[in-house]
């Protein structure tokens, strides 16, 4: 399994960026989650919003249209909701898919990843996400795993 940190992904500006270049040289913890604006857990992002105010961690969230179509919206509406809900000011990256033939090269390492559940493989739903230190080791939660318990 390569480092994570380097794999390059789009952000909402269509630029290329890594989680790496995302968190600088203060950061420890990266979380990653893939997130949709329609889904029982998109309370989540109230969490998710708490942990990036810690020190050294940054949390990056992908939106995903993949489960139960939960996430339709354009990348302003998708902005213009988390901010207005749920005062998010950690970065949403371009929509993406996190399985499948299309997967992102990002999830598809990711994925390798055990998770607290002990599975393993593709993504099963919103708001899994996956917290990677500096040297790329991941640990992996589930959709159920609250953001306050990862860290």
């Amino acid at each position: 399994m390569g480092n994570p940190l380097d794999i390059e992904f789009e952000d909402m500006n269509g630029e290329q960026t890594t989680l790496r270049a995302l968190g600088g040289s203060e950061s420890e913890h990266w979380v990653v989650v893939n997130v949709a604006s329609a889904c029982g857990f998109t309370h989540q992002y109230a969490g998710l919003q708490e942990l990036s105010t810690a020190d050294g961690v940054t949390v990056v969230g992908f939106p995903c249209n993949q489960f139960g179509a939960q996430e339709p919206g354009t990348h302003q509406e998708i902005c213009d909701f988390t901010s207005t809900q749920y005062n998010v000011t950690f970065p949403l990256m371009a929509k993406l898919e996190v399985k499948g033939e299309q997967q992102h090269p990002l999830f598809t390492e990711l994925s390798q990843s055990t998770g607290s559940d002990d599975h393993t493989g593709d993504v099963r739903w919103n708001f899994e996400k996956f917290v990677i230190s500096k040297d790329g080791a991941v640990s992996r939660f589930s959709s159920r795993d609250l953001p306050s318990d990862m860290l």
